[in-house]
């Protein structure tokens, strides 16, 4: 039996029950730590919001969330261990570093100039799902990764490369950051090719392109796929709700449904102070919120046809269980390989 590790310790991996692979309690752009003075931190503060955020995602009878905030962007596991605690909501934590263009960049493009910083990435990557966070004992469940839009960067190379070295030791899942949508299946192309599991791998966020063959590449290739930022419309080029459809619609009748994850992407709690966002904006964002499928998109999925009750059972309960419990055989990656090659 597969167990995966939880800010509370490891648990079944066919425990997790209904699941969302992409939802951020606690977030920050690199640099917030700077703008501490007004926008301080407040642990019982934080907490309190946070369980908030929990209850109202149990409240659509979800059982786990995957929180892939990346370390520079304030992780925060003790506070994540606090709400789960609080709530009994199973969180799985990440860790790993965010995409060039919005990462804290100079510390490892330093290192890399000394020829060290890939190594020393790997090392962290181990330490940190061998013995723990920060001395605190928690451990990640995923390694997070993040390419820039149209490109992998060679910085960002240097967190694919030492990531698939972790997974090779220790099975870790591997989910990323697509921005814009672009990238999906050349990051799977490159992670398989270095040796990762397609089993254990999500390309996230690829709902921000309508463009179907981008899909079925991702999917083609084995890894699993997830359209992660339902409610999220209406900046930095992200496609509509009602375009993220045609393309779920299209994936689910191709039979795709046990390689689909389905979330928000939502940041819940800011560090820093709480941006305030113009009323336009307000109100393109009004949806993106972590219940945001549950109350509005499956409904109309099930009124349509869409999606049967076996599909979103698929989906939100036995792909995460596959996920975390399920490795590809040496069979099955000899065959994918050679797929690949042809």
């Amino acid at each position: 039996m597969e167990y995966v590790e939880t800010v509370q310790g490891p648990v079944r991996a066919d425990s997790l029950g209904k699941t969302l692979i992409h939802e951020h309690f606690f977030f920050g752009y690199p640099g917030f730590q700077g703008d501490l003075t007004l926008g301080g931190f407040d642990f019982e503060e934080k907490k309190q919001r946070g369980i908030e955020v929990a209850k109202l995602i149990q409240e659509q009878g979800v059982d786990t969330v995957v929180d892939p905030t990346p370390n520079e962007c304030g992780r925060h596991v003790e506070l994540l261990k606090a709400v789960s605690e609080a709530t009994g909501l199973t969180i799985i934590c990440a860790t790993g570093y965010y995409y060039e263009g919005e990462g804290a960049t100079p510390y490892f493009k330093f290192r890399q100039q000394l020829g060290t910083a890939e190594e020393e990435i790997y090392q962290l990557f181990m330490e940190e799902i061998t013995n723990g966070i920060e001395g605190s004992g928690i451990k990640p469940g995923i390694i997070k990764l993040a390419s820039s839009k149209g490109v992998i960067t060679d910085y960002e190379q240097m967190f694919f490369r030492a990531a698939v070295k972790a997974q090779k030791e220790t099975g870790i899942v591997l989910l990323t950051h697509t921005q814009e949508g672009t990238m999906g299946p050349e990051q799977a192309k490159m992670l398989i090719e270095e040796g990762a599991d397609p089993k254990k791998m999500v390309i996230g966020h690829m709902c921000g392109t309508t463009d179907l063959t981008q899909h079925l590449h991702v999917l083609k290739q084995g890894a699993y796929l997830a359209m992660d930022r339902w409610g999220l419309q209406g900046i930095v080029g992200a496609p509509t709700d009602e375009e993220r459809l045609t393309v779920l619609s299209a994936l689910l009748s191709s039979g795709y449904e046990d390689q689909l994850f389905l979330s928000h992407d939502t940041v819940n709690v800011w560090w820093g102070r709480d941006p305030v966002m113009p009323e336009p904006l307000l109100e393109l964002l009004q949806h993106w919120r972590p219940d945001h499928l549950f109350r509005h998109i499956l409904p109309d999925l099930m009124e349509r046809g869409i999606m049967t009750d076996t599909q979103m059972n698929q989906i939100f309960q036995s792909n995460a269980a596959q996920l975390f419990g399920r490795k590809s055989t040496p069979a099955e990656m000899e065959e994918r390989l050679g797929a690949e090659e042809k």
